[in-house]
């Protein structure tokens, strides 16, 4: 096992509140994580029916047979928990009493603010990053890397990944989506997961994706947010301001795991993926997601955006940080180009803020020139470090 990235973030957190949540996505380690950073702490999956009906029907009992604290296993299982918690911390007037991971978004926060407000320190655990990745000894192989994804579980077992992600999607997927909501047709439902999977890095068009599923414009727009609850996707926003310039609206869509969306397209073996009209997309999903992971391994917010105008004129990630925005492109190709370039200069005039540049490619020679730098993909932690940092 690996140490995760979030860690020393994760156990500064619980020195500093009464309680830590960790949400993400099902199988992206919440459990190993926490139970590895408090290995003191005792351990109670809400998952078991037996230990939901206990806190359900008992909540006092079961909180007093915990003593000074526990890591509480998906608890979203037992929302009315939370109330309890609250009284005990205040009760106890202390830090560091109980850890709680979840897997549903919505709800979960919506609980959480209602009665652990000012109270937990809040985390996101995705899969594994690419620097984690590169730790488990995986292939630098972009299509192999595009085919596998980040799922721990992948690669800690050595699953065959078209194996691994369609149990995924037929046990927690399925599941998880029947508990978050009444889905009459779940065939249509996984039709329509199948079809965002192959928009990945396009605009968000509720209209014509709800007809590509047979759906209302409405119908879709509640299923993408169940997909966001569940942590299967996001949406990317796209850039605001007062520019004088006509900006599209319309998010972007990615999944939070590309290994995921690749197995959603069809893709069965790692070779499909060089000739795939979708590669450069889902390499572009693997940079964005990574870029998210980033900011939420040290505990901030996401603050990703991408730019387009009404002309065409687009640069794929804006990362904003305290000390300006970082700018980059996202090229799939193992080749630089002279134009890599064009789009980030024209944006920079634009977007005053923007103090740092950077096209990230599929090839494997890092490149500094006078516009900014080309950095090969397994480079890029070193790039948002530095945009973080300031150094452009």
């Amino acid at each position: 096992m690996i140490e995760r990235e979030i860690t020393p973030r994760l156990a500064k957190l619980f020195g500093q509140y009464p309680f830590v949540t960790v949400t993400g996505p099902r199988q992206s380690g919440k459990t190993t994580l926490c139970r590895a950073t408090f290995p003191d702490l005792k351990y109670v999956n809400l998952e078991l029916p037996d230990q939901r009906e206990f806190a359900q029907s008992d909540p006092h009992t079961f909180l007093s047979r915990l003593g000074e604290g526990a890591i509480l296993d998906e608890i979203q299982r037992v929302p009315d928990l939370l109330s309890y918690l609250q009284v005990l911390a205040d009760e106890k007037g202390r830090n560091s009493l109980f850890v709680l991971t979840g897997s549903e978004h919505f709800m979960l926060s919506k609980a959480i603010s209602q009665s652990l407000a000012g109270r937990t320190g809040l985390l996101h655990l995705l899969p594994f990053s690419l620097a984690e990745l590169r730790r488990m000894s995986a292939s630098n192989a972009i299509d192999e890397i595009l085919y596998s994804g980040f799922y721990p579980r992948v690669h800690d077992q050595k699953i065959e990944p078209r194996q691994a992600y369609t149990d995924y999607f037929e046990t927690y997927v399925t599941r998880d989506v029947r508990q978050l909501s009444e889905i009459r047709n779940l065939s249509s439902f996984q039709r329509f997961v199948r079809l965002c999977a192959g928009r990945v890095g396009q605009l968000t068009d509720l209209s014509a994706l709800g007809a590509d599923a047979g759906i209302s414009h409405t119908t879709a727009r509640h299923w993408l947010e169940i997909l966001e609850a569940s942590y299967l996707i996001f949406r990317l926003p796209p850039f605001h301001a007062n520019l004088r310039k006509r900006l599209v609206k319309s998010p972007k869509l990615y999944f939070y795991d590309v290994g995921l969306a690749s197995y959603l397209i069809g893709i069965e073996r790692a070779s499909q993926i060089e000739t795939h009209p979708l590669r450069g997309a889902l390499f572009e999903n693997m940079v964005v997601a990574e870029a998210l992971k980033h900011r939420f391994n040290l505990g901030r917010n996401a603050n990703l955006s991408f730019f387009r105008d009404s002309r065409g004129l687009e640069c794929d990630l804006l990362f904003e940080t305290a000390r300006g925005i970082g700018a980059i492109e996202i090229k799939s190709g193992a080749t630089v180009a002279s134009d890599f370039f064009d789009a980030l200069n024209a944006v920079e005039k634009l977007i005053p803020k923007v103090s740092m540049k950077a096209v990230v490619f599929g090839g494997g020679e890092r490149q500094s020139r006078s516009a900014g730098e080309v950095v090969p993909f397994v480079d890029l932690r070193d790039v948002l470090e530095r945009f973080e940092a300031g150094e452009g």
